[in-house]
């Protein structure tokens, strides 16, 4: 049976790098069967590998998983901590990029890999690399810049301050993305977060787009107990693509 996979999201944990644990990177796939029907609640086996400087460059990484889809056919895991193939995920030089994201599948949890998606890493994890760049200015560098965490309560619009960080909705609540905002550039990104049973509304104003739509909308709802991650890119004037929803 052949496959498709939609993306839903790539998001950054922190690290601490105090500690002997392995970076990782957070990922979600939604796995549709060629008729476009959701494979759900199905034991699954992924082989993901890491690719650098085209889709099919080098491989620079390579490690399996073992895991299960959801009702939504929804799968997670954490890149960095499956069953190492090939290479060290906390050595790739971040840095030296791009990087792209192939996803092999087999859905009856063997070995029997088909190729379902390549998708290029637009933005790496900000923390992976500033480990990388880090080893890049030397830990005594004077530059200590941190992304953070954007509390989000109250609906209003985008700001220069949501620029590469992360939005934190608790409290259902709509950002909305005037037109015009010059202050993010092509290729940056927000982190979307919407938390225990909040609902983060994205509204485009007259005149944007998301993914495509004119005045489109995206919507990320929670449930109680759980987190619902998403991400926005700005791909052109007035223009965003978001996943994850």
């Amino acid at each position: 049976m052949k496959l498709a996979l939609t993306l839903a999201l790539f998001v950054t944990v922190t690290l601490n790098v105090f500690s002997q644990s392995p970076e990782k990177m957070s990922y979600q796939a939604i796995i549709r069967a060629q008729d476009n029907t959701l494979v759900t609640n199905s034991n699954i086996s992924l082989k993901i590998i890491i690719h650098q400087g085209t889709a099919t460059g080098t491989k620079t990484y390579q490690e399996t998983h073992t895991v299960s889809t959801n009702n939504n056919g929804l799968v997670s895991l954490e890149i960095g901590t499956g069953n190492n193939i090939t290479g060290n995920f906390s050595t790739i030089a971040w840095e030296k990029g791009p990087y792209f994201i192939e996803t092999q599948v087999d859905v009856a949890g063997g070995v029997n890999y088909n190729i379902i998606g390549v998708t290029q890493l637009l933005s790496v994890p900000y923390a992976l690399h500033a480990k990388t760049a880090d080893r890049i200015i030397g830990a005594s560098g004077t530059t200590n810049d941190k992304a953070v965490v954007i509390p989000f309560t109250a609906s209003r619009n985008i700001t220069a301050a949501d620029i590469n960080n992360t939005i934190e909705c608790t409290s259902s609540a709509t950002l909305t993305l005037s037109s015009g905002f010059g202050s993010m550039a092509v290729g940056d990104t927000i982190n979307l977060e919407a938390h225990n049973g909040a609902v983060l509304t994205i509204q485009a104003s007259s005149g944007v787009t998301i993914n495509y739509n004119a005045t489109g909308t995206a919507k990320f709802s929670s449930v109680a107990g759980n987190v619902r991650f998403g991400f926005l890119r700005k791909t052109g004037l007035d223009s965003y693509i978001i996943s994850g929803q």
